[in-house]
């Protein structure tokens, strides 16, 4: 695959080192990230040429964020310029039993702020063939919710393959629409949807799904409904999370393809070093995968195994190796030192 391109918001991450609470902090720890941004990363790494179109503040911010994307080679020439200030957010990292929280500080951000115009989609998408977007941005802004849906029509005229990680954020969407008025028009234009049924059906506007949904002899029934809401959808990941505590996850995987399930092997990591970003490693799996022809079953277990590498990596980026990955999927957790 020459060109995946993918639109959406990076921020400035602020976490108190060695675990420390906000209450505790004297000094934050410094990263950059967003959850389309970290998916291509991954690609690039693996092989995969890569665009990341976004909206910048043109200062230092601005300027050290370019020097990020930069560092991971992936491609920059459609990012605009413009707006005051780049997005943060504050992470305290949780432990055993304390879970991890996150406050947002990006109103009124360059990409909250973009304009029809700042992006021009025919000529981004000319050589791509894969589009990529979150359900994190539309909850930005309308501004940004309205750009998110036109480079999703731009690219379904195109006939180019659109892909969407239905992250959903409560702590978004304040700027007068819900996400069941505005995501319907782009979820029906999108062919690769990574998401639970239970959100996915909220997005929809079904806000409450019978309890045993996930039973197997319901859940093609579920699936079907989907597919009459998103007359493109061709593959539809979930990741499986059984939560222990912060530092003990369970992680697997299903996905519903042409009417067939697959299920992957559960995976068990413990100790957790950071769990943002882990989603965004699944999701750039199942790109990687379809992208390779692979079979449904390979393309899941390699999600899998790329999202359960990532939790032992600081950052929101997952910097495993296809070898790292490809070792995991075939049974190798030992984790012995390699010299």
């Amino acid at each position: 695959m020459d060109n995946i391109v993918a639109f959406g918001e990076i921020l400035m991450r602020l976490s108190p080192p060695d675990h420390l609470r906000f209450f505790q902090a004297s000094s934050f720890e410094t990263s950059y990230s967003g959850a389309e941004f970290n998916t291509l990363a991954s690609l690039q790494n693996w092989g995969l040429e890569t665009q990341f179109v976004t909206k910048l503040p043109d200062n230092d911010f601005g300027n050290k964020v370019i020097s990020e994307i930069s560092r991971y080679r992936v491609g920059q020439k459609y990012i605009a310029k413009g707006g005051t200030r780049l997005g943060i957010y504050f992470l305290e990292k949780g432990s055993a039993i304390r879970p991890g929280k996150v406050i947002y500080d990006r109103a009124d951000s360059a990409v909250a702020n973009i304009e029809p115009g700042d992006i021009n989609w025919e000529e981004v998408l000319k050589e791509a063939e894969w589009f990529h977007w979150s359900g994190i941005t539309p909850g930005i802004s309308r501004a940004a919710a309205q750009e998110c849906l036109r480079a999703c029509r731009v690219a379904s005229k195109m006939n180019i393959t659109i892909s969407c990680d239905l992250n959903y954020r409560s702590m978004l969407w304040k700027w007068g629409k819900e996400p069941k008025e505005v995501l319907p028009e782009i979820l029906a234009l999108t062919n690769v949807i990574l998401s639970d049924l239970a959100t996915l059906f909220k997005m929809l506007g079904k806000e409450k799904i019978d309890p045993d949904y996930s039973m197997p002899e319901t859940l093609g029934d579920y699936y079907e409904e989907v597919l009459a809401k998103c007359p493109k959808l061709e593959f539809l990941p979930t990741t499986l999370r059984y939560s222990k505590s912060a530092s003990h996850q369970k992680i697997g995987g299903i996905m519903f393809s042409a009417g067939n399930i697959v299920t992957s092997e559960i995976k068990e990591i413990i100790p957790i070093v950071d769990r943002l970003g882990t989603g965004d490693a699944f999701m750039a799996g199942i790109i990687y995968g379809l992208s390779q022809e692979w079979d449904t079953q390979k393309v899941l277990d390699f999600a899998v195994a790329s999202s359960c590498f990532k939790h032992t990596i600081s950052g929101d980026i997952n910097l495993a190796s296809l070898d790292e990955i490809n070792a995991i999927m075939q049974g190798d957790l030992s984790a012995l030192v390699k010299r």
